[in-house]
């Protein structure tokens, strides 16, 4: 069964005509063609989840695919952790929800209009994520943010080392055009938790949940979607409003530094595989046809034509001046998603302390050569530098490169950087 209607693949012109090819490539290189869906989503739910993930790369043959074959995973998953839960074992259940709640939420993502099977996803994914947070080992509170007359949906998480009367610090976290606000905090040992630091995670303007409640992102981006989302957490006694940050993935580099300049409370700004060009070029010209027609989603356009008009407002030229907050950007040199020169650009606007940590080889989400391979983790790097910002430590603007050793090279960052191109290997 086809996972859209027709009328709706026929809405891109490079989707439409490179259909066949698209089914073609997932066949031959498998459901991680456009990205590193499976290490991201994988990465949340731990290695008890590997299996389910192994078995969903072997089966997945065509496009249509993707959706049901994580859908009949997550259902089992569901199944198990229903099982688990009338005998009492609350830790196997909370597990087998948290697994299935990430599984529905990939059987999502290729699904680009509003349909019972995205609406049933949507819910079942709900409910697991609510499932997991009634028997979770620490506080993770619903939150639904008021926003232009509806609510973006999200989720509290305490540290587990939280005691009533505490104040701890918080980071929010902005994902992508393709990832649920659902794997921003993981399963066992999370960067952030580990290190007693709450995370808020949510769903902005035209990321999942929000797509399905019809709000859609806007050239205004996320600046107004970060005054609500600020405005709550304002509201809850266990966190250190002095001590708030934001990391932004992907796309959520633009959304996550958006959110960064909107108050002046905000102390550091961290992202990962920069997202930063106008009409994101690169990704809806150069990349899977698929991402386009999501973003049509995401905006509520039907249109390629007018898409094409708006797609135009929504970058970070200037966005790196307003910056005042220390920033730092994580990405690969071979990025196929968005061009390097653009993060360039964007940090040597940058005047507040900065850094760039800059993977040797890698692509957008790293995961695929040595020097992210043997080099650091960078969601540990990330939570390390915006810990380190909430202890208000001191730190210059750097140029840190990761050889294909995996060893860091710094150097001041000094008034401009230029990308040189084919980075010479590093001794």
């Amino acid at each position: 069964m086809p996972l859209m209607s027709n009328k709706v693949e026929n809405r891109v012109q490079r989707f439409r005509e490179q259909r066949w090819i698209l089914d073609n490539v997932i066949r031959t290189v498998g459901v991680t063609w456009d990205q590193g869906d499976v290490d991201f989503a994988l990465f949340p739910c731990g290695i008890g989840a590997l299996g389910d993930f192994l078995r969903i790369e072997k089966n997945v043959k065509k496009f249509n695919d993707i959706g049901r074959e994580y859908a009949a995973a997550a259902a089992h998953r569901q199944q198990r952790a229903e099982e688990l839960e009338k005998l009492e074992h609350t830790v196997a259940a909370r597990e087998n929800y948290f697994i299935a709640s990430i599984l529905y939420g990939q059987a999502q993502w290729p699904i680009f209009e509003h349909t019972r099977q995205n609406f049933e996803y949507e819910q079942r994914k709900n409910y697991c994520y609510a499932k997991y947070a009634e028997y979770a080992d620490h506080l993770v509170r619903k939150a639904e943010i008021p926003y232009e007359g509806k609510s973006m949906p999200g989720w509290l998480h305490l540290p587990p080392t939280y005691k009533p009367g505490d104040r701890v610090p918080c980071v929010i976290t902005v994902g992508g055009m393709d990832s649920t606000k659902e794997i921003s905090v993981a399963l066992h040992g999370d960067q952030f938790l580990s290190r007693g630091i709450a995370v808020f995670m949510f769903d902005g303007p035209g990321q999942f949940s929000c797509a399905v409640r019809e709000i859609f992102i806007t050239e205004a981006g996320f600046y107004e979607a970060g005054k609500a989302v600020l405005a709550w957490l304002r509201q809850q006694k266990e966190l250190d409003h002095d001590r708030m940050a934001v990391r932004g993935v992907s796309m959520g580099s633009i959304w996550g530094t958006q959110i960064a300049v909107s108050d002046p409370a905000i102390q550091a700004c961290a992202v990962a595989y920069p997202s930063y060009e106008r009409g994101e070029h690169t990704a809806f010209n150069m990349y899977s046809p698929s991402f386009k027609l999501r973003f049509m989603y995401m905006s509520g356009y039907t249109d390629e034509e007018k898409f094409d008009k708006f797609i135009q407002g929504i970058h970070a030229e200037g966005l790196g001046a307003k910056v005042k907050c220390p920033y730092l950007v994580v990405g690969g040199e071979d990025d196929d998603f968005a061009s390097i020169e653009s993060a360039f650009d964007v940090l040597n606007e940058v005047t507040a302390p900065k850094e760039f940590l800059l993977y040797k080889g890698e692509g957008h989400t790293l995961h695929s050569r040595s020097s992210s391979a043997f080099g650091p983790s960078e969601w540990a790097y990330i939570a390390d530098w915006i810990a380190d910002r909430f202890k208000d430590k001191p730190m210059e603007s750097t140029l840190s490169l990761v050889d294909s050793h995996g060893r860091i090279h710094r150097e001041p960052w000094g008034e401009q950087q230029l990308y040189d191109y084919g980075l010479p290997e590093i001794p």
